[in-house]
């Protein structure tokens, strides 16, 4: 039998290089003149004054877009969206009643059958529980929550919110806003409809972080709620340790709220759900998932921001922070799941 990979595990442009962090990421040109334009030639003959002509109507003043209120947005891309994804961006900035409605029945679906497979069907142990339920229930109002984690399968989200509490893993209130690939789940209309209620905010791989998903996320940050990243950017089927993407950093650099950065580690989860066709669910599997310390870059920042220090070489600064935190969670977890096969 021949295996395929999972599409969501190919590999997409790194914009990351260390040339990158020194390329401005904007120049002005002058205008050049073009091979038929002749010079300006000044004449002794008097110049006629012109009668004032009337300014030309002007169009009604529009509401500024993203791309206006930021012009790093306007950046071409090579990146092919074969489905038009705008709309969805304007649901999730202001949802309606309806698109609560839609949402809550969306949520609580998924939350249920999540909680069924992970929890029942599988061998799950959650380590440091108590610290994720605390984050989502406890924290200040204002405060938002960022959690990051690995991703070695195509169920990590939402299967690992299989480990909450009813009550918080059918919130749509309460659940986490998450990054989903547009070339997967954002693919016709109706695919587009379930990810969206679901609150799962298109991101266009290989875009770079100057991108609508990214915005939206900051703007998810600066309302108190509760964002969940994949720092690596894709489905790690390898297993190997790859550098950051670096919108995480920008999602904490930028959000207006420094959020709590709560990272997670989890082993497993690809078992429950293999990588490969005729992708599965398997049950009788153990998962293993860790909860890692908050992580509090409040001073960090700070200092970055107070020595001015260029965006780009920000960005990076505060993703290693996470790469590093992520290394020691996953050798603890890694430990901790060896044992479990014992």
């Amino acid at each position: 039998m021949q295996y395929q990979q999972a599409p969501e595990t190919r590999a997409e442009p790194d914009e990351r290089s260390t040339a990158g962090l020194h390329k401005q990421e904007q120049t002005e040109q002058r205008p050049a003149l073009s091979r038929n334009s002749s010079p300006t030639v000044f004449s002794n003959q008097q110049i006629q004054p012109q009668p004032p002509s009337q300014p030309p109507a002007q169009p009604p003043p529009q509401p500024p877009t993203m791309s206006d209120r930021d012009p790093r947005m306007n950046m071409p891309t090579a990146v092919q969206i074969p489905y038009n994804i705008d709309w969805i961006f304007q649901k999730q900035r202001c949802p309606s009643r309806v698109w609560w409605l839609a949402s809550q029945f969306v949520i609580t679906a998924v939350g249920i059958f999540s909680k069924i497979l992970l929890m029942l069907m599988n061998k799950t142990r959650v380590y440091n529980k108590e610290r994720l339920v605390d984050m989502i229930s406890k924290r200040p109002q204002d405060v938002p929550l960022l959690t990051v984690s690995n991703h070695y399968s195509c169920f990590d989200d939402p299967g690992i919110w299989g480990i909450l509490p009813l009550r918080q893993a059918c919130s749509t209130n309460r659940i986490r806003w998450s990054m989903a690939a547009h070339d997967i789940c954002f693919t016709n209309k109706y695919h587009s409809m379930f990810f969206m209620f679901g609150k799962c905010i298109p991101v266009v791989r290989g875009s770079g972080v100057y991108q609508e998903a990214i915005n939206l996320c900051i703007e998810k940050c600066a309302a108190g709620q509760w964002v969940h990243v994949f720092p690596e950017g894709k489905v790690n089927m390898e297993k190997q340790e790859i550098r950051l993407k670096w919108g995480v950093g920008r999602i904490i650099y930028e959000s207006p709220k420094m959020p709590i950065i709560l990272p997670m580690w989890h082993e497993g989860m690809d078992d429950v759900l293999p990588n490969v066709e005729p992708y599965v669910l398997q049950w009788r599997k153990k998962v293993t998932i860790n909860i890692g310390q908050p992580m509090d870059l409040n001073d960090f920042v700070d200092d970055l921001k107070k020595r001015q220090v260029p965006e780009p070489t920000a960005r990076k600064l505060i993703t290693d922070k996470i790469q590093e935190e992520f290394r020691i969670l996953r050798m603890e977890t890694e430990k901790l799941h060896r044992e479990r096969q014992q």
